[in-house]
C-alpha cells in the first residue's frame, strides 16, 4: 500500500490536529494525512487515564489560538481536553484525514526523488504500509508512550500490594477503602492526591524533595464575569489568553530576573492555604522557582485533602519496599496496599521512528534547531514541541503558522525544497530542554533531545513574544534557511497516486 500527499502528520494529539486544521485554514488545497497510532483522537490526552488527571496549564492558553475554549474552568480535565481535541477535528474536517493504529517506525528523505517516504505498522494486521510526502511534521510530542521512567527499588519484590505507573493506569484498579503511597512530586503526584483520598483509606505522598506549587481559583472569576455579562464567546477568550500569557510571561522573568522574592511570594501563599498544621519544609524547594516546571492545584484541593487528614507528605528517602509498604531512610515505615510510582517520564523524538536522509541514519540529539521548529540539515521536515515554561499549544501554534507561510512563500517563488544550513558555531552542547528546566525527565532526556543553537534562531529561549514576532513576521529568506527547486517534473504516469480526501 502506498500513498502520497503533500504533507504527512505523525501524531493525531493536540499538535497533530492543530497542525491539520491550519492547514484547513491557510493552505486548504494541500493535501494532508495524519498517521496516528492509537485508534482514537488526544495523544496524551487518549492515554493517561489516571484519577484527577488535567491540564497543567491554563486553557485559555492551552486552548487553540483559532478555537475558543468554553469553559471557565482554569484547569481541564483530561475527558474535557480530549472532547475539545476530537470536536476540533472534527470541525475542520480532519477526521477523515487520520489513518488509526499506524505506527511509524522510519521515515526516510530522498533528495533524489525530492520525497519523504514513511513506513508504519498496521498494529492490527500486521501489514508494513508506506507513505510518502513532500513535507514531513513530527508532533509525536517528546515522550515515549510505551513506557514511563520507573526506577527499580529495592526489595519491591517483597511486596504483597500492587505497584502501578500513572502512564498506564489498571482500568480495574480498586483503591477504595486501600492504603496507597504515591512516589513523586511533579504534576502526576500532586494531582493524584486529591482525587484519590476521598476513596482510599489514606493517600501518602512521598518526595524526595519539595516541588513550587501554586494555587488558582478552581474556575476563572473573570472567565465567569464575562459569561454572566454575556460576552460572545470568542471576544473573551481573546481577551483572557492575552491577560494569561502576559501575566504568565510577568511570573515567570520574575522568577528568572529575582528568585528570591519569587521564592518568598509562593511560599507565603502556600503558608496560607496549609494552615499551622503542616510542616512548610514539605513546600519548600532547594532550588529558585521555575528551575522546574510549577505546579499547579485548582481551588487548592491538594491543600485541602491535607487539611482534612486523609493524606500526608512524607519528605524522605526511600531504603525499601517491605511485604507491607515501604521504608523510609530516617526508618519511618509506611503501610501501603498500593504504590504508585508517579516517578515521571521517557524523552523520545519521532514517536521512536528511525530518521535518515539520503542514505545517512541521523540521531536526533545530533540535530540543532532552528527556530525553535525545524532541524539543521533535514530537508522539508518540522517537530513540533510545545514550550515548557508556559503553555505547550502556544508554541504548537506559532509552528503551525510558520509552517503555513513557510508554504506559501515556497508557493510564490516556485520553491520545492528547504532545509536549515547550520555552521558549526551555531551549535551548542545544550538541548532544546536544557537551558530552561532542571528536572529529571529533562536530564534524562539529554540523550535523544536536538541540541540547543548558540546564536540567532538556533537559539531556543521559550519566550512567546519572541517567538510570536520570530515566527508570525521575521523574514523567511534569512541566510540560512535556503531554498531549491526539483528538477522538471516527472512524467504523470511515474508519480504516485494521491490519497482520496473522502
Amino acid at each position: 500500500m502506498t500513498r502520497h500527499v503533500d504533507v504527512l502528520i505523525i501524531g493525531a494529539g493536540l499538535s497533530g490536529i492543530g497542525m491539520a486544521c491550519h492547514l484547513t485554514r491557510e493552505q486548504g488545497d494541500r493535501s494532508y494525512l495524519i498517521l496516528e497510532r492509537r485508534t482514537a483522537i488526544g495523544g496524551t490526552w487518549d492515554l493517561f487515564r489516571y484519577p484527577g488527571i488535567r491540564s497543567d496549564s491554563d486553557m485559555y492558553t492551552f486552548g487553540y489560538g483559532f478555537r475558543p475554549w468554553l469553559g471557565t474552568k482554569v484547569l481541564a480535565d483530561g475527558p474535557a481536553i480530549r472532547a475539545y481535541i476530537e470536536q476540533t477535528a472534527a470541525e475542520y474536517g480532519v477526521t477523515d484525514h487520520i489513518r488509526f493504529g499506524r505506527k511509524v517506525t522510519a521515515v526516510r528523505w530522498s533528495g533524489a526523488q525530492g520525497v519523504w517516504t514513511a513506513e508504519a505498522l498496521d498494529e492490527q494486521t500486521g501489514q508494513t504500509e508506506t507513505y510518502t510526502a513532500n513535507f514531513l511534521v513530527g508532533c509525536t510530542g517528546y515522550y515515549d508512550y510505551d513506557q514511563g521512567y520507573r526506577p527499580t527499588f529495592p526489595g519491591e519484590e517483597d511486596f504483597a500490594g500492587t505497584i502501578v505507573h500513572p502512564q498506564h493506569w489498571p482500568e480495574d484498579l480498586d483503591y477504595r477503602g486501600k492504603r496507597v503511597v504515591v512516589i513523586g512530586s511533579g504534576a502526576t503526584a500532586i494531582t493524584l492526591i486529591p482525587a484519590m483520598c476521598s476513596d482510599a483509606a489514606h493517600v501518602t505522598m512521598v518526595q524526595r524533595s519539595p516541588t513550587y506549587i501554586a494555587a488558582l481559583p478552581a474556575d476563572d472569576p473573570v472567565a465567569v464575569g464575562l459569561k454572566r455579562a454575556k460576552v460572545p464567546a470568542a471576544l473573551a477568550y481573546r481577551a483572557g489568553r492575552a491577560r494569561n500569557i502576559a501575566l504568565q510571561r510577568a511570573s515567570y522573568q520574575l522568577s528568572r530576573s529575582n528568585p528570591g522574592l519569587s521564592r518568598r511570594l509562593l511560599l507565603a501563599a502556600v503558608r496560607a492555604q496549609v494552615g499551622s498544621g503542616i510542616d512548610m519544609r514539605h513546600f519548600s524547594p532547594s532550588y529558585d522557582p521555575w528551575d522546574q516546571r510549577l505546579c499547579i492545584v485548582p481551588g487548592g484541593d491538594l491543600f485541602k485533602a491535607l487539611r482534612s487528614g486523609r493524606a500526608s507528605i512524607v519528605t524522605d528517602h526511600i531504603e525499601t519496599f517491605t511485604e507491607t509498604g515501604i521504608r523510609l531512610r530516617s526508618g519511618a515505615e509506611l503501610p501501603a496496599d498500593i504504590v504508585v510510582s508517579a516517578t515521571g517520564l521517557t524523552l523520545q523524538m519521532l514517536g521512536g521512528a528511525e530518521l535518515e536522509v539520503d542514505g545517512q541514519m541521523l540521531a536526533t540529539r545530533d540535530l540543532v534547531s532552528y527556530k525553535g521548529a525545524l532541524l539543521g540539515t533535514v530537508p522539508n521536515a518540522m517537530i513540533v514541541l510545545g514550550y515548557t515554561n508556559a503553555s505547550w499549544t502556544l508554541k504548537a501554534d506559532l509552528a503551525a503558522e510558520y509552517f503555513c507561510r513557510l508554504l506559501a512563500h515556497m508557493r510564490t517563488h516556485g520553491y520545492t525544497r528547504f532545509v536549515a544550513v547550520p555552521e558549526p558555531e551555531d551549535r551548542s552542547p545544550e538541548s532544546i530542554m536544557g537551558g530552561t528546566l532542571t528536572s529529571g525527565y529533562v536530564q534524562r532526556g539529554d540523550a535523544v533531545a536536538p541540541r540547543q543553537g548558540a546564536r540567532g534562531p538556533w537559539r531556543v529561549i521559550n519566550n512567546y513574544f519572541r517567538d510570536r514576532a520570530l515566527l508570525r513576521r521575521g523574514p523567511i529568506e534569512d541566510g540560512i534557511l535556503r531554498f531549491g527547486r526539483d528538477r522538471a517534473a516527472e512524467p504523470a504516469a511515474d508519480r504516485p497516486a494521491a490519497v482520496p480526501t473522502r
